[in-house]
């Protein structure tokens, strides 16, 4: 990889679902674009319940997100199982059933499929390359290689390298914890909630002969126990081969503020960008993603204000994710209760009401 050039348009750290689309969309805008990350293969390793709303969910989930068809192409080779229902589990067992167009993933060929398409439109890839530090336009990597680029683009997750050096954002991190695990299961989406995940669920998610199943906990909820009891006690619930052990950090605290910093920008998990009411991560990266790489082609072409990158994205998804955070906020006042008080929460009169929270609507009224 010695003779990739160093001088670029555009530098993305982080080839995840959020970089990969942003540095789609500047390549597309006609500006040369490098997307360096630390892991070869990119996608690997797995790091989250991989499961995203359909298009057409998303539509419903998003409407004020323009051309979604475009933005979220999923090949048929990354999608293990296609989904038609949710249920709400409280403590009791007894779901709230509901219908919800939903794809469980092959994760890392979804993660490879962005890398191909982000590539089709001439973004170039440094891989198993870890980034140092980044000062003013230059990003310095581990060996001493140095790269400049006139914008720089974090999208590295909640480590991201500039995000670290330069916003000093404290936001809630859920810490992860799951399984692949091979066999049968139902053929809905299971969320689990109450004293089995507190302050946050448990998922199962099926997928063609297994499923990923896992929890997210608040740790100031936990008292006192581990992150690893909490995960143990609930995937202990499944029968089937172990065959993957994954674990990562969802950030809870919404999108955050400024995104852009002189000529450097924050995208994906590094921004944020996940629905705090459900954890939704992967779709909201890639809206985040478009955004901001259509602006930085802009401003390089044109001279189109950064800024201009915020502005766009509280158009889009500003709506949705204060509908998000007020209905995590709620939620966390619920998920303190007692499972007892949440089986009574649970019921068919809330059943309308807890949808709309953890689908980002308002609890009452229309958007």
């Amino acid at each position: 990889m010695s003779d990739i050039r160093t001088d670029w348009d555009a530098i993305v750290i982080g080839g995840g679902p959020a970089g990969s689309t942003t540095a789609r969309y500047i390549a597309e805008g006609g500006a040369d674009v490098l997307v360096i990350d630390g892991r070869d293969p990119i996608g690997s390793p797995l790091q989250c319940g991989e499961l995203v709303p359909t298009n057409n969910e998303m539509r419903r989930l998003c409407p004020d997100v323009p051309d979604l068809d475009d933005l979220l192409q999923t090949p048929e080779a990354a999608i293990s199982k296609r989904i038609r229902e949710m249920h709400l589990v409280p403590p009791s067992g007894k779901p709230l059933r509901y219908d919800f167009e939903g794809l469980v993933l092959n994760r890392v060929a979804h993660d490879e499929a962005l890398v191909e398409l982000a590539e089709s439109t001439g973004a170039e890839y440094l891989v198993n390359s870890r980034v140092e530090r980044v000062e003013g336009e230059t990003v310095y990597l581990r060996g001493g290689s140095e790269y400049t680029a006139r914008v720089i683009i974090g999208a590295a997750g909640h480590n991201d390298p500039i995000r670290k050096s330069q916003w000093h954002e404290e936001s809630l991190d859920i810490p992860v914890k799951f399984v692949l695990m091979s066999g049968e299961f139902t053929d809905a989406v299971e969320l689990h909630f109450g004293s089995v995940a507190p302050g946050g669920y448990a998922w199962m998610f099926p997928k063609n002969g297994g499923a990923n199943i896992g929890l997210g906990i608040q740790r100031s909820l936990s008292k006192g126990r581990s992150l690893n009891d909490y995960a143990e006690d609930f995937i202990s619930r499944y029968r089937g081969q172990i065959t993957y052990n994954g674990a990562g950090s969802l950030p809870m605290s919404g999108s955050i503020r400024p995104l852009v910093k002189g000529k450097h920008l924050l995208v994906g998990d590094a921004a944020g960008m996940v629905l705090p009411s459900n954890g939704a991560g992967i779709t909201i990266a890639m809206i985040g993603g478009r955004i901001a790489g259509q602006v930085v082609a802009e401003h390089l072409r044109d001279g189109t204000p950064l800024s201009e990158y915020e502005m766009r994205w509280d158009a889009q998804m500003g709506k949705v994710m204060r509908n998000s955070k007020r209905a995590f906020r709620f939620g966390s006042l619920l998920f303190r209760s007692p499972d007892w008080l949440l089986n009574l929460a649970f019921n068919r009169l809330t059943k309308p009401f807890i949808w709309r929270a953890v689908t980002c609507r308002p609890l009452l009224g229309l958007w």
